[in-house]
């Protein structure tokens, strides 16, 4: 179930998967999806089963199937590390997907742009919409609303007792919305929100503002 938020007079759904549609410019934004970060680890010896490669591009079917964008942008780290064999499964799935891809850049992109701009893709710094800032880094900029990932936002909760629960989150601060890592196989660090700042944390396949 999804979460309607507005920001700047514009309507914003906040997806469990962890992404966000822009219903006026019709985008989906996702950030840290770590493609080729499974094979990466398989490469060294690390015991991550075979078939979790392919599950960030089953979930990006899924939430590219419910919105249709017309446009999809990532916020940076698309992929974990130089190229492997991941890549490939990139081209099929950037081949299937009817919708325009940008990629602000990230850390880890550290692939050659003209891997990205052969297929379509166009790879910018930070991109500037109708008030929105997108970056990778969270960053402040007078006039601007700042959409970015690079932190990975989780929620600390307490339950009963000594019970302790970490959640993956969307993290909304005045001026600027965090959005949790796409990528299945990333960790989280736990960020505390002060009286200003707004949490939306991913409960199983819903959307919980905490």
């Amino acid at each position: 179930m999804t979460q309607s938020i507005q920001i700047i007079n514009q309507e914003f759904r906040l997806h469990p998967l962890g992404g966000i549609f822009w219903v006026e410019k019709s985008m989906l934004l996702i950030s840290d999806v770590h493609l080729g970060k499974v094979a990466h680890f398989r490469k060294f010896g690390a015991a991550v089963p075979q078939k979790a490669i392919h599950k960030n591009f089953m979930l990006l079917d899924e939430i590219v199937s419910e919105f249709q964008p017309f446009q999809i942008c990532f916020l940076g780290d698309l992929f974990h590390s130089s190229l492997n064999k991941e890549w490939r499964l990139f081209e099929n799935w950037v081949g299937k997907t009817p919708a325009e891809i940008v990629l602000v850049a990230g850390n880890h992109d550290i692939i050659a742009p003209e891997k990205f701009e052969n297929l379509g893709i166009s790879i910018f710094q930070e991109l500037e919409l109708d008030g929105l800032l997108l970056t990778h880094h969270p960053e402040e900029k007078e006039g601007f609303f700042n959409f970015c990932g690079h932190i990975h936002p989780a929620i600390r909760l307490k339950g009963f007792g000594r019970q302790r629960l970490k959640l993956p989150c969307f993290f909304k601060k005045p001026q600027q919305l965090i959005l949790p890592a796409f990528g299945k196989f990333t960790g989280t660090f736990v960020l505390e929100p002060t009286k200003e700042d707004e949490v939306y944390a991913i409960v199983e396949d819903e959307i919980i503002k905490v």
